[in-house]
């Protein structure tokens, strides 16, 4: 009896640490008792629905980016091992650091962001071999990727022709033909679909520069590229691909990875 009254004795919270709890959950200004946030109450903050723009995306630095990606990967890779998602992994070092730009991440300012982190002259420049953009947009959609062109529509040019890659109207067998006829600086597409075309080798990447990802872009559903695993998984597996990593950090031929 003595040795459970002295266990319970040891076990019970003192009058200190109890004074300390409540301390931590009350306001130092006010004293008032403050609710702990959920973590989807803390993301909610930065989803602007009028613009359609999270802009915790423009607030993070590659280092968060990356352990934001890795993240996203395991939350919805639950069918993969460890091997397997692992190599999904994107290092920081692999990604540009665009807190810089200021403005909000919207439709009207990725020509501004494009120019801030490229030669501006080179994106409304075709490289002479059809099929092989400097620049590759990759969104969620269809219906996105149409006015992510529309908004790059000024680099267009007689011999430049902004590409559309996407599955939204578009048969894959169209957009070989396109690539095949076609010289183009900047070309938008869904992963899927830019992978298809690769792999056929449609698509070429000799004089590729940059991946820009549509990442802050939000529906009417709050959702963005990263927030759904239809969407997520297939940009995760674009972004790893082996071509990709080994020129990341090449000094002589570099790959930019930019999140827009």
């Amino acid at each position: 009896m003595a040795e459970q009254q002295k266990k319970r004795k040891l076990t019970a919270p003192t009058a200190a640490s109890i004074a300390s709890s409540k301390k931590r959950h009350r306001d130092p200004e006010t004293g008032a008792k403050k609710r702990r946030k959920a973590a989807y109450e803390e993301e909610e903050e930065y989803l602007d629905i009028e613009a359609g723009v999270n802009k915790k995306i423009a607030m993070i630095d590659n280092l968060l980016l990356a352990d934001h990606l890795a993240k996203k990967v395991r939350r919805f890779g639950t069918g993969l091992t460890p091997v397997e998602l692992s190599q999904l992994d994107i290092s920081p070092s692999y990604i540009t650091d665009t807190t810089s730009f200021a403005k909000t991440r919207n439709l009207e300012n990725l020509p501004e962001f494009l120019e801030q982190f490229a030669d501006a002259k080179k994106l409304g420049e075709a490289p002479k071999m059809n099929g092989s953009p400097r620049t590759l947009i990759v969104t969620s959609a269809g219906l996105r990727a149409a006015d992510l062109v529309r908004s790059v529509r000024k680099y267009q040019t007689k011999n430049n022709t902004i590409a559309k890659l996407f599955a939204k109207h578009i048969k894959v067998k169209e957009s070989v033909e396109f690539l095949e006829k076609n010289r183009t600086s900047i070309a938008v597409g869904t992963p899927v679909r830019l992978n298809d075309l690769i792999e056929n080798s449609a698509l070429k990447l000799d004089n590729l520069e940059r991946l820009v990802i549509d990442a802050s872009h939000i529906d009417q559903k709050k959702r963005g590229i990263m927030d759904m695993k239809d969407t997520m998984l297939p940009l995760a597996r674009w972004l790893a691909r082996p071509e990709f990593k080994e020129r990341y950090t090449d000094t002589e031929k570099p790959l930019q990875l930019l999140f827009f």
